[in-house]
């Protein structure tokens, strides 16, 4: 299969075989419940390396200039990462494709007795690699990387406490009358452009227009469900 690298696809491929990326709304949720979804956004946009450029920026910041020492430029460089961001990246990439890419990520095994309980194989990919193409999916998969105005939904500065793809889901149904499959192939940058092809001058909705929209997709979809459930 060839991958539409717009909306997030990617093709990695070994000696063997190619392996298929897709960020698609249904691979999104096989991360694990919402709120799992957005702490492995999280763990892989605050890795280690970013809290100490931070801190590093702030500490030698002098006047409206910043003077880093060469051995703390050498550290930041390194490449370093935090456990949480490896295990993200690896959760991301495994529920991304539909094949055993232990050898491309890595996996880990038992260590031995009254040793570490577990030991990490590294696979074909550098760490700092796998972060990197993680991210570009989380990205693709769940806030979506395509020219729109802020929707409804992200004009609040609250947090997102996660993300119900099922949601996502049941919109693209409604809206572009297609197949549950089909929807769920979706990845949020094509749902998003597909949106912009629909409705090509829209500028954004307003409070009450967006609650409009998702109230009626409540109704279109209990509509639906009962039509489903009576055949």
């Amino acid at each position: 299969m060839t991958p539409i690298k717009e909306i997030g696809e990617f093709v990695l491929a070994d000696q063997v075989k190619e392996y298929f990326f897709r960020p698609s709304f249904m691979n999104m949720a096989r991360i694990g419940e919402p709120e799992e979804i957005v702490r492995a956004f999280h763990d892989l946009f605050n890795d280690e390396a970013t809290t100490l450029m931070h801190r590093a920026i702030k500490a030698y910041t002098a006047g409206n200039k910043v003077r880093l020492p060469e051995y703390v430029l050498t550290y930041l460089m390194s490449g370093i990462l935090t456990r949480k961001a490896i295990m993200a990246a690896h959760l991301v990439l495994s529920a991304c494709c539909d094949d055993d890419i232990s050898e491309l990520i890595g996996w880990m095994k038992p260590g031995r007795t009254g040793r570490r309980a577990f030991v990490w194989r590294p696979g074909a990919i550098p760490l700092q690699n796998i972060v990197v193409l993680a991210q570009g999916l989380m990205l693709h998969g769940i806030i979506g990387k395509a020219k729109i105005r802020k929707l409804q939904r992200h004009e609040s500065n609250d947090t997102t406490p996660g993300f119900r793809a099922t949601d996502y889901i049941m919109a693209a149904r409604n809206h572009f009358g297609i197949s549950r499959d089909e929807a769920e192939n979706l990845t949020m940058t094509e749902f998003i452009l597909m949106l912009n092809a629909k409705y090509p001058n829209q500028k954004g909705f307003t409070r009450e227009e967006y609650d409009a929209v998702m109230d009626d997709d409540d109704r279109r979809w209990a509509e639906m469900v009962e039509r489903e459930q009576r055949t």
